[in-house]
């Protein structure tokens, strides 16, 4: 059975991570795509560090399964070839500053006022637009101006989160958003343009505790190890020194903790914790039950209640914990891929579309198109002009 997006072709001017991620989860889906990069040195995140047997592990994790052509697009001929490489393509992506790309003619509406049947995606830090559209983004400075980093750490310091979600949520809408595109060309033959804001996507992330801090009047407080907004949902030390993570996330399921985990029934009709607005106002009240629970009974007798109790727990895990996780492994979500440097086992796609493997996937050297990609795309575009 072909892949969903087998035979859809994909141009990206890509960088960093927002755009290359949101193409790789069309390879995964069997789209071919061709990254065009700076020719002798390709894009910067080639060479973030060496890790994965010398190749970059965000190099790693952004772009499997893709092909790469060297171009200077300042230089006429090549320019030339991308425009010819884009005539061709079914989609094209770009990341580059607003003002940049505007200068260069490839924002989706330049390119679409000749190709009507091209879907194009621009994404950018702040969006086209506004008072901050020039200026330059990277995942941090996107943290910080979408609140998350105000949301993030204890009530003593904020704290970043501890990977690139700025960037993952701009990616994953402008891929969701070209799915859509590519559905709706189907049924009327027209491309689009597609424009995703860093600040935005991550605004939307962040939009609970917003909302709540509008509605109320306040400013929310972060909560470290804890969620802000819920109790108890957090981390606890058993009695074996281990931690724990804990989520009762209503009331049904708080007199089911309280009666199979804390084994004192009468907690959930207690005035301090009746309902959610209550244990969070009472958070250090019914925290000091659970740890004194927690440690004077055996760690294993409290995952057992918490089981049989249907209370949402988990481990704390480091990286290397995870890699090895027995759930994981189990379901054999891993595959090897060919880095430029060699060999690496990577994680499969999170996703089941009828049992039908994963595309098999390279990490492409600098200028390297094994499947003839730039050839095809070549000849699409003259065929079609």
């Amino acid at each position: 059975m072909p892949a969903p997006l087998d035979g859809v072709l994909v141009v990206a001017l890509e960088q960093a991570v927002s755009a290359p991620f949101a193409t790789r989860q069309l390879a995964d889906l069997g789209a071919e795509v061709l990254k065009v990069e700076r020719p002798g040195e390709g894009e910067f995140a080639r060479h973030y560090d060496t890790a994965v047997g010398g190749t970059s592990a965000f190099f790693v994790w952004a772009n499997r399964g893709k092909q790469s052509i060297e171009l200077d697009i300042k230089n006429p001929a090549d320019r030339a070839t991308l425009d010819r490489l884009i005539a061709g393509a079914d989609v094209f992506i770009q990341n580059l500053s607003t003002a940049a790309a505007g200068r260069l003619g490839l924002l989706a509406d330049q390119l679409r006022a000749t190709n009507s049947n091209l879907i194009a995606c621009d994404i950018s830090g702040y969006g086209q637009g506004g008072p901050r559209t020039d200026d330059k983004a990277y995942d941090l400075a996107i943290q910080a101006e979408a609140g998350a980093i105000a949301l993030t750490g204890s009530a003593e310091a904020v704290s970043k989160v501890g990977f690139s979600v700025a960037d993952i949520s701009s990616a994953m809408y402008a891929f969701s958003s070209i799915l859509a595109a590519l559905y709706r060309r189907q049924a009327t033959g027209q491309g689009a343009s597609i424009e995703v804001s860093m600040l935005e996507s991550l605004a939307e992330w962040t939009a609970a505790p917003t909302y709540a801090a509008v509605g109320r009047g306040t400013i929310p407080q972060r909560a470290g190890h804890r969620h802000a907004m819920i109790a108890p949902y957090g981390m606890y030390a058993l009695a074996d020194g281990q931690i724990i993570m804990i989520a009762v996330q209503s009331n049904r399921e708080f007199v089911s903790f309280a009666h199979n985990v804390l084994g004192d029934a009468a907690l959930s009709d207690d005035v301090r914790f009746r309902n959610n607005d209550d244990r969070i106002a009472n958070i250090t009240a019914l925290e000091t039950v659970i740890n004194k629970t927690f440690a004077s009974v055996p760690a294993e007798e409290i995952r057992d209640r918490l089981r049989r109790g249907r209370i949402t727990h988990s481990s704390v895990r480091d990286p290397h914990s995870l890699w090895h996780h027995e759930q994981l492994r189990a379901r054999d979500r891993f595959m090897t891929v060919t880095t430029p440097t060699g060999e690496a086992e990577v994680y499969r796609p999170p996703f089941n579309i009828d049992g039908v493997p994963a595309p098999l996937a390279t990490i492409p050297a600098l200028g390297e198109d094994a499947t003839g990609l730039v050839a095809r795309l070549l000849k699409r575009a003259k065929h079609d002009t």
